[in-house]
């Protein structure tokens, strides 16, 4: 599916990330940590062409289409816009000035999918956090992307917000065999959810299963410290 070799980006003579190297294949779930800093949006950037870097980002396979959900805690919600002109702009490459039934109909599909077909004419600035990640969501599976990208998806959202926007992810994972690439804080959604686990500083720290990178000295080397034990870490394995 996805091919990193030796990916450096360097912005005004500091390295942002050197040397990054992995591979995934359809139907796997990448989890990315590291502390606040280290190179994870810079990662996603260059994934997503946003970013000019060093080194190779190679796709396999025929269908090479990205979904992508950002950091909603970012986003500009005062901008005068329904749900339905957000999910559009994936259609229609542009701002959806007007929409016509059969992309409406496709819009409304989308947010179907992710049970949020009831926000379709909601003004974006009214949505809670919950609603505009399913908003975003929609917005990134309406092409049925062999490759679905997440920003961080569960910051802004509530316990129930992030639970229902994993269990989608991982449904439409299944179901189309897509790979998953999602950066997160949250340990346990990587070492129980994820295939497998990088860990960035910069310089690549780890990469492998969640048992092989989330090692106590990956994160030691990643965030210079370790907190008190957890079991889903199992001996030897640790909580920042």
């Amino acid at each position: 599916m996805i091919d990193v070799n030796n990916l450096s980006v360097t912005l005004a003579n500091r390295a942002i990330l050197r040397k990054i190297s992995f591979s995934l294949s359809d139907g796997e779930f990448l989890a990315v940590l590291g502390p606040n800093g280290g190179g994870k949006s810079t990662l996603i950037r260059a994934i997503l062409g946003l970013q000019e870097y060093e080194g190779a980002i190679k796709y396999t396979g025929g269908d090479k289409t990205i979904g992508y959900v950002p950091q909603i805690k970012t986003l500009d919600r005062s901008f005068p816009a329904r749900a339905e002109e957000l999910v559009a702009t994936a259609l229609k490459k542009r701002w959806p000035w007007s929409i016509d039934e059969h992309c409406k109909g496709v819009v409304s599909d989308a947010l179907r999918q992710v049970g949020a077909d009831h926000l379709i004419r909601q003004q974006i600035r009214n949505l809670s956090g919950g609603e505009l990640q399913r908003v975003y969501l929609a917005r990134a599976i309406i092409s049925q992307p062999s490759l679905l990208v997440l920003d961080e998806p569960a910051s802004g959202v509530d316990v129930v917000g992030a639970s229902d926007m994993l269990e989608f992810v991982e449904e439409y994972r299944k179901k189309n065999n897509a790979a998953v690439i999602m950066v997160t804080h949250d340990w346990e959604v990587a070492f129980h959810h994820a295939s497998h686990v990088l860990i960035l500083k910069t310089d690549q720290i780890s990469f492998g299963s969640a048992s092989e990178a989330m090692s106590e000295t990956a994160i030691r080397t990643a965030f210079g410290h370790v907190g008190h034990s957890h079991d889903i870490f199992g001996g030897g394995h640790v909580h920042a």
